[in-house]
Parts: C-alpha cells; sequence; structure tokens
C-alpha cells in the first residue's frame, strides 16, 4: 500500500465557485476557507473570508454560510481529513489558521473568533527561552 503525501488532509478540493457546494459529499470532517474572488490588473485574487472546521460535516457548515452570509463569499477550498483524526486535531488546525491571519487588514467580518486562546498558552515570544531541553 502507499504512503500518502499527507498525514493529515485525505484530498481535498480548492477555488470551487459557491454554487459547488451541493457537489461536496455529505459527512466528510475537515477545514473549509470561503473567499472573495476578485480581479487586480487583469490578475485572479482570492482574499480569505473566513477559515471554518467541520466535525460532523463540511457541507453542511457550507451551507449555512450559503444562508447566511451569501454575499460576503464567492468561492471555497474544503479539506477532507483521515478517519483517525479526532475532532479535537480538527478544531486546533482550525484555530491555528484563524490565529495566523487574525490582525490581517482584510480579515473578514465573519473571523469572529480573534486568537486561538491554546496558541497564547504556549507563546514564548523570547526565543532565549526555547532550549532544547524544555
Amino acid at each position: 500500500m502507499a504512503e500518502s503525501p499527507l498525514r493529515l488532509v485525505k484530498r481535498c478540493a480548492e477555488f470551487r465557485p459557491k454554487n459547488n457546494v451541493n457537489l461536496v459529499p455529505k459527512a466528510r470532517r475537515g477545514l473549509y476557507v470561503l473567499y472573495r474572488y476578485i480581479e487586480v490588473d487583469g490578475k485572479k485574487r482570492y482574499d480569505v473570508v473566513y477559515v471554518g472546521m467541520a466535525t460532523v460535516s463540511i457541507r453542511r457548515r457550507l451551507t449555512a454560510h450559503l444562508r447566511k452570509k451569501p454575499d460576503l463569499w464567492t468561492h471555497f477550498s474544503a479539506f477532507e481529513v483521515w478517519d483517525n483524526i479526532r475532532d479535537e486535531e480538527i478544531v486546533e488546525l482550525e484555530g491555528l489558521f484563524r490565529h495566523l491571519y487574525r490582525l490581517d487588514s482584510r480579515a473578514s467580518e465573519l473571523n469572529v473568533q480573534r486568537r486561538f486562546k491554546k496558541v497564547i498558552s504556549v507563546r514564548r515570544n523570547d526565543l532565549n527561552e526555547w532550549s532544547v531541553s524544555q
């Protein structure tokens, strides 16, 4: 059996138009990203609007975003995780990604969670504290 190229992600679909939401199979767990498509000087751009997670169904979460805030996004990406990835790991990944772009000037109004508290608990900005023995 061939080894998978990724430890966490089983498969993904990127930059799909939002009218493709119903093509996402039901009961797939993982992460998703909502984008707003724009063209700048003739170049395609996909600005991140929101990073989310689904411990039950990515499709269900995307459908909810279609109902609640359909005008804020135009495209999505979906990242299905392997069956052995725990829900807590999905939550951690989502929190980390949101934390990464929380101070971006274009971060969306959908991104209510501005920081991931568990990252704050392990933050050591003094790099001298990053000793090998810890």
